[in-house]
């Protein structure tokens, strides 16, 4: 009797067993992500994970009158885009760090500007590697790459350092009586705003090399521009430009060679010239 009572105890523990296989493990942690879940899949197919989304917000403000009529560059508006750039940037990194991941993907970049103040926000979602240990806010790089690009970017043997940006406002210069009443009659380009999106262009590319050259990156990928006149100020415009900076840490460049999944090669199509009768 007690040989048959252990034989069903053992059979109890095995099916146990299986039937446990088929239920997720509890766990007190909730993941969120604003990855696709494309991006998820090539993340892991790498071995990192998503961990948490994260942002970064800060707002600087602007000395008041800055805006008006002036000559060459506002420089109290870039600077207080860089300042907030790089406020909202360290909370970014700080929330990653502290969520346990090394780095942050996909990061969603929003910049206002207004006569008063220039307002930077910053969100992402913290990766890792897949069972790694936590890392400090210096350790911790930011990234506008969507998943797949990350991804894409690591197995050729590259690595993200972080972001880079550089933002100028500059003052179109004012025409002169003749120009003014020239350029309603007829149609003439308006060498006054030209010549300060080029002037605007060159300060906001150069502070985003040099930024990326402070990062000790080889290039700047992924870069996206707003450019334009102020709203609140039409005799002014403003030029940003942000990307990530990237860096080859493999001996060389790793080739991605693409696989078709469709053959392209189309059958050859064989008849008889007789059964065309």
């Amino acid at each position: 009797m007690s040989g048959t009572s252990a034989h069903d105890e053992l059979r109890a523990l095995v099916r146990d067993a299986v039937n446990a296989l088929a239920v997720a493990p509890a766990t007190s942690e909730v993941r969120t992500s604003d990855l696709s879940i494309d991006e998820e899949l090539n993340l892991h197919a790498m071995g990192w994970e998503a961990v948490e989304l994260v942002s970064g917000y800060s707002v600087f403000s602007i000395p008041m009158g800055v805006w008006s009529w002036g000559l060459g560059e506002i420089s109290a508006a870039a600077e207080a885009h860089a300042k907030a750039f790089s406020a909202a940037t360290r909370r970014l990194h700080h929330e990653a760090a502290a969520a346990g991941g090394h780095g942050v993907v996909g990061v969603h970049i929003e910049r206002s500007v207004f006569s008063t103040h220039i307002a930077v926000s910053l969100i992402g979602t913290a990766v890792r590697p897949v069972g790694a240990g936590r890392v400090g806010d210096e350790h911790v790089f930011v990234s506008d790459l969507s998943g797949r690009d990350f991804a894409r970017l690591v197995l050729a043997g590259w690595e993200p350092l972080g972001l880079a940006t550089g933002a100028s406002f500059v003052y179109a210069p004012r025409r002169t009586i003749g120009a003014a009443i020239a350029q309603q009659s007829q149609n003439v380009e308006l060498t006054n705003f030209t010549e300060a999106i080029y002037t605007a262009r060159e300060l906001a590319m150069e502070r985003m090399q040099r930024s990326a050259i402070d990062l000790h990156g080889s290039g700047v990928v992924e870069v996206k521009v707003l450019e334009g006149p102020m709203s609140f100020a039409a005799h002014a415009v403003g030029f940003t430009a942000w990307g990530t900076v990237v860096r080859l840490v493999a001996g060389e460049h790793h080739r991605m060679r693409p696989s078709l999944a469709v053959s392209l090669d189309d059958p050859a199509i064989v008849f008889d010239a007789a059964t065309l009768g």
